[in-house]
C-alpha cells in the first residue's frame, strides 16, 4: 500500500502538476478519480477535521459558479459536503493524504516541506 493518496479528476491541470512534481520527486502515489469512483461523505467529512470544509469547496470553479442561488446560500458544513459528494467537481483539486495529514491545492513548496 502506498503512503501517498492523491484525489481529483484527470484532466485538471493542477493535478497534472501536482501528480508530475510527485513523479519528480520519486514519489509513489495512489491516484484516486473522484469522478469515476466518487468520494463518500465520510472521507470528506475527515479531511473537514482536517483542514475545514470551507478549504475543501472550490467557490472559485465553473461547476460552484453554475449552481443554483438556493444551493449557494446559506452554506453550512453538512450543506458543503452533501454539494461535494452530489458534484466531486465542486472539490478543490487536489487532495492529497499522506501519513503526516491532508493537503488541498498545489504548492510545491508546502508539498516539499510536508513529503520530503
Amino acid at each position: 500500500m502506498t503512503a501517498i493518496t492523491i484525489y481529483g479528476i484527470p484532466n485538471c491541470d493542477t493535478m497534472k502538476k501536482a501528480r508530475i512534481w510527485l513523479e519528480g520527486q520519486g514519489l509513489a502515489y495512489d491516484f484516486h478519480d473522484y469522478k469515476k469512483v466518487g468520494i463518500s461523505a465520510e472521507k470528506l467529512d475527515a479531511w473537514a477535521d482536517a483542514v475545514g470544509w470551507e478549504v475543501l469547496l472550490n467557490k472559485a470553479g465553473t461547476t460552484f459558479r453554475k449552481l443554483p442561488d438556493a444551493d449557494k446560500a446559506d452554506i453550512t458544513r453538512d450543506k458543503a459536503i452533501a454539494l461535494m459528494v452530489e458534484q466531486p467537481s465542486l472539490i478543490k483539486r487536489p487532495v492529497l493524504e499522506h501519513s503526516g495529514g491532508v493537503l488541498v491545492g498545489f504548492k510545491p513548496d508546502v508539498y516539499a516541506a510536508s513529503l520530503g
